[in-house]
């Protein structure tokens, strides 16, 4: 069986995050870090080459496919910041009201900067979205 090309890594969070090029970036990219952190109760890992990501859990899909994948986390892209979280965004219980300015993706939030969402929004998107995981893989 394939395995997953990104990986936990020993890499240091915090000098992908200082080596950012943008000011407002590694601002967001800290409170990211503190809000996900909070939630999780988990100290951020770089996964492959540039997410961060918390926690972790085992999947196992239908067709056999198994992995390991973090919980959270996010990726200071230089169009966004790419927050990751479980693989299905339409799931009926995930609420993106009030949330700001975003797009999405099957499994990834975009957002440009902090200053268009509400964090207490993504915070309860992020738990409602791990809690999720949770009933499905546990």
């Amino acid at each position: 069986m394939k395995s997953n090309k990104t990986r936990p890594t020993i890499n240091k969070v915090s000098l992908s995050i200082n080596q950012l090029k943008s000011e407002q970036k590694r601002k967001d990219s800290q409170v990211l870090i503190d809000l996900m952190s909070k939630i999780t109760n988990e100290v951020p890992v770089i996964w492959g080459t540039s997410i961060n990501g918390f926690g972790s859990y085992q999947y196992k899909y239908k067709s056999g496919r198994e992995g390991d994948w973090f919980l959270t986390g996010f990726s200071p892209r230089k169009n966004a910041m790419s927050t990751y979280l479980m693989c299905d965004l339409e799931h009926k219980d995930l609420n993106f009201d009030g949330l700001g300015k975003y797009k999405k993706s099957q499994g990834c939030l975009y957002l440009k900067k902090n200053d268009d969402i509400d964090l207490n929004v993504l915070g309860k998107i992020i738990q409602d979205s791990i809690t999720i995981i949770k009933k499905i893989y546990s």
